[in-house]
């Protein structure tokens, strides 16, 4: 028996409103990426991609997008994506682009690379934060991405008792 191999990119849909991104689901996605697909490659990148191309995950609230594809076409699909200016979805036009993060041949590698992005941008975050309180949300964004479910645990009790002290 042949194993069927796959890619997965790992896109970020950016928006100008980010109460927008809210709107988007998984078929709006897919229709806009098949519709770029189409127009950029014609005919033959638009069967190709038809071939196994489905949206496997969608954050709406960070704009998260995982798309799967056969390994064989993932450069035609991956060429299309700077030509996705909006994307339909309940009757509204949103305009944005997707950014491609990564491209990786399993969903666990494109995971393990998106928990090392957002700790990335955590951390230039920290320096921008305004006040006591938004540094300490961040930090603590941090080690939620960063510690191990068993650490986890332990640093929860021990912020705990940090506060109790302070009281």
């Amino acid at each position: 028996m042949v194993r069927v191999k796959s890619r997965y990119l790992l896109c970020e849909v950016i928006v100008t409103d980010q109460s927008r991104l809210l709107l988007l689901d998984d078929r709006a996605v897919a229709v806009a990426v098949k519709a770029a697909v189409a127009r950029t490659h014609g005919d033959y990148g638009a069967a190709l991609c038809s071939n196994r191309f489905s949206v496997k995950y969608l954050n709406a609230h960070t704009g998260t997008v995982f798309l799967r594809f056969p390994k064989w076409c993932y450069r035609l699909l991956w060429s299309a994506l700077p030509f996705i200016t909006c994307i339909e979805t309940r009757g509204q036009k949103i305009s944005c682009f997707l950014n491609c993060l990564h491209v990786g041949g399993t969903i666990r590698t494109c995971q393990k690379f998106l928990i090392r992005y957002n700790t990335q941008q955590l951390h230039r975050m920290l320096p921008k934060c305004k006040n006591e309180e938004e540094k300490q949300q961040v930090r603590k964004a941090i080690l939620n991405c960063t510690l191990i479910k068993g650490d986890k645990e332990e640093f929860e009790d021990e912020e705990e008792s940090e506060e109790d002290e302070e009281e």
